[in-house]
């Protein structure tokens, strides 16, 4: 996969209907991806938690996923979804092994998001 793009953000207005929201760009975990709710006319933003309150499909798919919030946001409310990949390197090539060019890939991939 390359990465070809440095758009990483969404911004949704909320309607009190829609739940799902796509995420149309790469990332490699759900855990990836931060879903915050702000209020328009306030500012203060939240941000949502996975499992509590939303739901993540399409990791590691080139054309992205879905962010499926289990309450829908009201309108008056904006759905913001962005990619903040852990920065960590979790590859570790073995010495004389055949080289995993799928992992190796992966793990760069990680590096140009978290950069």
């Amino acid at each position: 996969m390359t990465i070809s793009s440095t758009t990483n953000r969404v911004s949704y207005s909320g309607n009190g209907s829609t739940t799902a929201f796509s995420f149309p760009y790469y990332f490699l975990a759900n855990a990836d991806l931060v879903v915050t709710l702000r209020v328009e006319s306030t500012g203060v933003e939240t941000v949502k938690t996975i499992t509590t309150h939303y739901t993540v499909s399409g990791a590691g798919e080139p054309s992205g996923g879905t962010v499926t919030m289990l309450t829908a946001p009201a309108t008056g409310e904006s759905l913001i979804v962005y990619r903040a990949p852990s920065a960590v390197q979790e590859l570790d090539l073995i010495e004389n092994d055949a080289l995993p060019a799928e992992s190796l890939e992966q793990a760069l991939d990680r590096a140009a998001m978290v950069s």
